[in-house]
């Protein structure tokens, strides 16, 4: 690379900024970053999002590890992210390495890049990021100069087509292993020990895998036979839980972005975890068991937030935001004291049986929005065989309320091609859908608008769905060319997802380490930002796929026997595999599985294994 100093590179950058779209992506020095001195810290970390700006500084987990980095005096943590294809081609032809935001330095330079793992299509972004830095792909192939390349998120729960390019993932939640893991880079640098023996010290930290230190052997029909661990190494990798949430560390500075990002406004996390139990999440698995935030802490946490940052919006976060058992008083106290500063609230994630329209009605007082729900599925059989547990006259009563409060836009979410799924159940959704826009009608709104999306089913690790095939790609399209036509109607609207870009989703959701080779390939041959319908290369996949000699069909389209090697046997969510299984048998049979925070023990096993419990604040 021409550039290795951080003031030439900024030079260089900002000389281009006025011919890429979104200049400000590239600038950093926003409102509230933290800019150290990097001859007074011991361990230089990247927090590499491998998407564009907007996107991953609209990521909740980017705030966190990014401020709880930087409050280690010995540490720092700066923001790297996916260049867009304009400024990329800028930067490849001027020589111009992948740089950290606030410093500008060669990403080479910093001891540890970690990148989170969202989405199985971001994957090749991580290679192509590693590339623009000028750091080799595979571990073996770096020296020790290079920075240790580590990642983490959901995606970290099946890390196996990543597992070459990766030192090591953090499986779980890393608010406390973290630290503990750039305290022992920090004694690494300063008194060095070798690769092998300083990796399997890394090894005992709760919640970190490392791939070189684990031999898969595979049988000649290419299942899996064995996972084995080297000696020194755990059999199993056993996630991290932070087991205080409510005193855990939370930034109160977040940074302010000078463009609009996706989500641009404070994010209060309000809850982490669902017992829920719908059998196709895997979030609903991976983050159990539900631990809330008190109130106190939460309104503390707002107070703070809003006079560092000048937002204008609050929102409620969770996988169930409606589920947090404090909602109403939170609610009501946040609105009682900043609505006369135009302050609002948001609610991004409801359930239909959970959903208060009063509640509902008081939030929209400061500022209107529309209304999202997820049925999921067309009729109430399917819906017992995910466990959504929510029903038809949820639906209505839910929708009834809204219209009748001043509402006209309601979103409906659902997924095709999850199993047993039916002709009628295609039906279902679109009659589920017109049920809703005739109420409006009837009811007297006007512009009635009823937006459904379907999104075709991925199967993922660690759910009971992980044995389930992927449905073909063929006949996911006839169901959304079905459903297009059968949902005509001016106050309806269709969107769906992309089948060829959901089939490469399965095969990386439910591959093993050979997909590896396919991915290094495909990138090599051009592919990158994966999750954007414009940029996605799908006869490149296949050719790289084939050039590997892999069958991408085995992976995403293949039922799985309960007594096979899945990929990510060896990675352990807390829940029970004999659980996983009992709940597929339940889908079968359409039977239903309560939520264990108002029933009896459902029987995961995440809170005996961990001596745990559901921790609730209300």
């Amino acid at each position: 690379m021409k550039y290795t100093d951080g003031a030439e590179i900024r030079e260089a950058i900002e000389q281009y900024l006025p011919k890429v779209m979104k200049p400000t992506r590239y600038l950093g020095a926003e409102w509230n970053t933290v800019v150290k001195n990097w001859d007074e810290v011991k361990v230089r970390m990247a927090f590499a999002f491998p998407d564009v700006y907007e996107v991953g500084m609209s990521h909740l987990g980017l705030r966190i590890i990014y401020h709880l980095v930087n409050s280690y005096e010995d540490f720092l943590c700066e923001r790297v992210f996916a260049p867009w294809v304009d400024m990329e081609e800028i930067m490849r032809e001027k020589e111009i390495p992948l740089y950290g935001l606030e410093s500008f330095r060669p990403l080479k330079d910093y001891d540890v890049v970690g990148f989170t793992l969202q989405y199985e299509m971001s994957f090749s972004n991580i290679l192509n990021m590693l590339d623009l830095a000028g750091i080799p792909w595979r571990c073996e192939e770096r020296s020790p100069e290079d920075p240790w390349i580590i990642a983490g998120g959901p995606c970290a729960y099946n890390p196996e087509p990543l597992a070459p390019f990766v030192d090591f993932f953090f499986v779980g939640e890393a608010e406390e292993t973290l630290p503990q893991l750039l305290h022992m880079i920090q004694e690494q640098k300063e008194n060095p020990v070798s690769r092998k023996e300083f990796l399997l010290k890394v090894a005992q930290v709760e919640g970190v895998y490392i791939p070189e230190l684990y031999k898969v052997d595979y049988k000649e029909d290419g299942r899996i036979a064995s996972i084995t661990a080297e000696p020194g190494a755990p059999k199993e990798i056993k996630k991290a839980i932070v087991r205080d949430f409510d005193n855990s560390f939370f930034p109160t500075k977040p940074i302010v972005p000078y463009m609009e990002i996706v989500h641009d406004r404070i994010m209060l996390e309000v809850m982490r975890g669902c017992t829920r139990g719908c059998r196709f999440c895997q979030a609903g698995i991976l983050y159990r068991p539900v631990r809330e935030r008190s109130p106190e802490t939460l309104l503390k946490q707002v107070d703070e937030m809003l006079k560092s940052t000048g937002y204008e919006e609050i929102s409620l976060t969770s996988l169930s935001s409606g589920d947090y058992t404090c909602i109403q008083p939170v609610v009501q106290e946040i609105l009682d004291k900043y609505s006369k500063d135009k302050v609002s609230v948001s609610l991004p994630s409801l359930r239909l049986d959970s959903f208060d329209v009063k509640l509902a009605e008081e939030i929209q007082k400061v500022r209107k929005t529309g209304l999202t729900f997820a049925p999921e599925a067309g009729t109430q059989r399917l819906r017992d065989v995910i466990n959504k547990g929510v029903t038809e006259e949820n639906l209505l009563e839910t929708a009834e309320s809204a219209f009748k409060s001043g509402w006209s836009s309601i979103k409906l979410y659902f997924m095709i091609g999850l199993p047993t799924e039916t002709q009628e159940d295609l039906d279902g959704i679109a009659s589920l859908a017109k049920k809703v826009a005739d109420l409006g009608s009837k009811l007297g709104r006007r512009n009635v608008r009823v937006t459904v999306s379907t999104s075709s089913f991925v199967p993922k690790s660690h759910t009971p769905f992980q044995w389930e095939p992927q449905e073909g790609m063929l006949s996911l399209d006839r169901k959304q060319k079905y459903l297009r036509e059968i949902l005509r109607d001016r106050r309806i609207k269709y969107n769906y997802h992309d089948v060829e870009t959901s089939f490469m989703e399965g095969v990386f959701a439910k591959g093993d380490r050979r997909l590896a080779d396919v991915l290094e390939l495909a990138v090599k041959k051009g592919c990158k930002f994966d999750g954007w319908h414009e940029h996605f290369k799908y006869d490149t996949w296949l050719e790289a796929l084939e050039e590997v000699g892999l069958d991408p069909h085995f992976y995403a389209n293949r039922a799985m026997d309960y007594d096979d090697v899945l990929p990510w046997d060896h990675i352990e969510s807390g829940v029970s595999k004999k659980f996983l299984v009992h709940e597929h048998h339940k889908a079968l049979k359409e039977s239903l599985t309560l939520d264990c925070r108002f029933v009896d023990c459902t029987g995961c096993g995440i809170c005996p294994e961990r001596e745990l419990q559901n921790d609730l604040k209300g």
